[in-house]
Parts: structure tokens; C-alpha cells; sequence
């Protein structure tokens, strides 16, 4: 099992040939990875200390809270209410939590058939989302009725989806086959 810091710096060897690079800044690189959190209007104290709790554990990093850009009336939501958390992670961080991701998180998850190539959007990024938390081995023990899901943005420097695709492939996602 092969790490991603080490597919990550083989990325321009292995995709040259396919795309044509010239120079090693061509290669696609993953920039930056967000998770984030939404928690809608929730008022509970417990259940918000529980979500950043439980992200700093996944993560390894303190969440932020994200607030409302505006108010609307129907969901009784104000422009300022704090309705999620997220986190985004560079350097090593980033590099750890795709491990644990990739090679621990992912096999864990029931039913598994592979992760959707229809998820890169057209500027290269991979965004996926988790319904369950506790397929990260920090959560799994803890009580089983505080589950939330989350969303996972991996942020490429690839110009088009197939180089993003091929970027994640080469670090080992699980993608499905092409069809």
C-alpha cells in the first residue's frame, strides 16, 4: 500500500505521456482539501460542541464556523446565524487525512461500489459527501444515534475532468470504472 505524499510526487511521470507535460508544474496536484458541515439552525449547545469535537478529531484541526450570507424568512434563518462548520486542510494535514480517507475510511463504508466520476465538476475539484460519520476510526466507538454527515471537496489544480480524474486514480481513490 503505497502512501499518497508518494503517488502524489510520481503524478508527473505517470501522466506525461497521457497529457502531453512538458514541465512538472503542468502535472495536476490536489491544492487543498474542505470538509465541511452543515448544521442548519440547530440550538442545541450539546449537539454543536459534538460536531466540532468530532471534526477536530477527524481532521486533526479546529473547525470554523460558517454563518448565513442572508436572511430568509420561510426557514426563520437571519443573515449571521452560524449554520455549519468547516475545516480545509493544506500540508501534511491534507496528505494524512487522504490516507486515512482512501485506505481506511472509504473500504469501511457498507455496501461500497465505487465513487462517482460524475462528481468532478468542471473546473477539476472532487467534491463527495458522507452520509455517516463514523466510518473515520476516531468516531466509530462513540455513540451510534449522534451521526452527521459531511462533505469532502478535494481541490485540484487540473484544467479538465479527465485530468482530474486521472490525477485521482493515480493516488488511489476508488472510482468507478468508465462505462
Amino acid at each position: 500500500m503505497e502512501t499518497v505524499q508518494t503517488q502524489l510526487a510520481s503524478v508527473f511521470e505517470t501522466l506525461k505521456k497521457d497529457f502531453g507535460y512538458q514541465n512538472v508544474n503542468q502535472a495536476p496536484t490536489i491544492e487543498k482539501v474542505v470538509i465541511s458541515v452543515g448544521t442548519g439552525r440547530v440550538d442545541d449547545k450539546a449537539k454543536i460542541a459534538l460536531i466540532q469535537d468530532r471534526l477536530a478529531k477527524i481532521t486533526g484541526q479546529k473547525a470554523a464556523p460558517r454563518k448565513a450570507k442572508q436572511s430568509i424568512a420561510s426557514f426563520k434563518l437571519r443573515e449571521g446565524d452560524v449554520i455549519g462548520y468547516q475545516v480545509t486542510l493544506r500540508g501534511q494535514r491534507k496528505i494524512d487525512f487522504l490516507n486515512k480517507l482512501i485506505h481506511v475510511a472509504i473500504p469501511q463504508t457498507r455496501d461500497f461500489r465505487g465513487l462517482r466520476t460524475t462528481s468532478i465538476d468542471e473546473m477539476g475539484n472532487y467534491t463527495l459527501g458522507i452520509k455517516d460519520n463514523t466510518i473515520f476510526p476516531e468516531t466509530a466507538e462513540e455513540d451510534i444515534r449522534d451521526v452527521f454527515g459531511m462533505s469532502i471537496t478535494l481541490v485540484t489544480t487540473a484544467k479538465t475532468k479527465e485530468e482530474s480524474e486521472a490525477l485521482l486514480r493515480h493516488i488511489g481513490m476508488p472510482l468507478q470504472k468508465a462505462e
